[in-house]
């Protein structure tokens, strides 16, 4: 499993040329759809004007398809407004473009949920276009036209502030939890502890472990759920060192579908099971 400082670092040299707001955005949009299990990977980011007419020419005076409709100067690109994606695969060397791919199986297509995502940050999505679709284009103009740009126009300062306050409302807001919510959470860890403890005092037995689990694994799971809910707002954006192995085991178990984005008494949860058995049982018992 990539660590999200891997995703990121593997699309650190795109971001280099991009406006700072636009750098800011990418860079937080590759965190949110890390933490949502769709790595992505940022394929093209500032694109000179020479590189805009090669681009253009790839299928009329050159081999290769069509894949834009913009000369030199005549797409955000060239202005450090734009950036193209494509999903990250899990060995991390290799890219899709698949539109209905959901690796992390939780029925929506990973490519709409990083188009959701960027929405929020602010971009528009070249798939919304009604003539040329651009599907893995995103975009952040701050109200100018091509025409502006090539004439010399910057972003003003009030759309850039406006901007930057939307992404900063979406990258902080992990850390909201309203007062109610932190009371509910502190009584929800009181009792995922009260589990840790009954847990961790069962005998070695496979026999008891089994029983134990089937009593206590729907307590277990609903206190999770509503711990996960809570703590979602905070959620870990990398797997704690001392979890991996335990979050292994569940994942190639096909007890997790996301093994990343968990809360800390998730992965505490999931460390005791695996070291109580219960997860070698479930392998076991397939």
């Amino acid at each position: 499993m990539l660590t999200l400082d891997q995703v990121k670092s593997k699309s650190s040299t795109r971001l280099i040329g991009l406006h700072p707001v636009v750098m800011a955005a990418a860079t937080v949009l590759i965190e949110r759809c890390y933490s949502r299990g769709v790595p992505i990977l940022i394929t093209q980011g500032l694109r000179t004007i020479a590189e805009q007419n090669a681009l253009y020419e790839q299928g009329r005076s050159k081999p290769g398809a069509i894949v834009t409709n913009a000369r030199g100067g005549y797409s955000y690109h060239n202005f450090g407004l734009a950036v193209d994606f494509a999903l990250l695969l899990p060995n991390g060397s290799s890219v899709s473009w698949d539109m209905n791919r959901d690796y992390n199986g939780n029925n929506i297509k990973d490519w709409i949920e990083v188009v959701e995502e960027a929405k929020k940050l602010g971009f528009d999505w070249g798939g919304d276009w009604t003539s040329f679709k651009d599907y893995p284009h995103f975009q952040m103009v701050f109200g100018l036209t091509l025409t502006q740009l090539r004439a010399g126009s910057k972003p003003s300062e009030t759309a850039m502030a406006k901007a930057t306050a939307i992404i900063d409302r979406i990258k902080g807001e992990a850390d909201e939890l309203s007062a109610e919510e932190k009371k509910e959470l502190t009584a929800l860890r009181s009792e995922v502890k009260a589990l840790f403890d009954i847990v961790a005092g069962l005998t070695n037995s496979k026999d008891v472990l089994k029983q134990a689990a089937t009593e206590q694994g729907l307590s277990i799971a609903k206190v999770l759920s509503r711990v996960d809910k809570l703590e979602g707002k905070a959620n870990l954006t990398e797997i704690p060192a001392w979890a991996n192995d335990a979050v292994q085991a569940a994942f190639d178990a096909g007890l997790i579908d996301t093994p990343t984005g968990g809360s800390l008494d998730f992965y505490r949860v999931i460390t005791v099971l695996a070291r109580a058995g219960l997860l070698i049982t479930r392998l076991e018992d397939k």
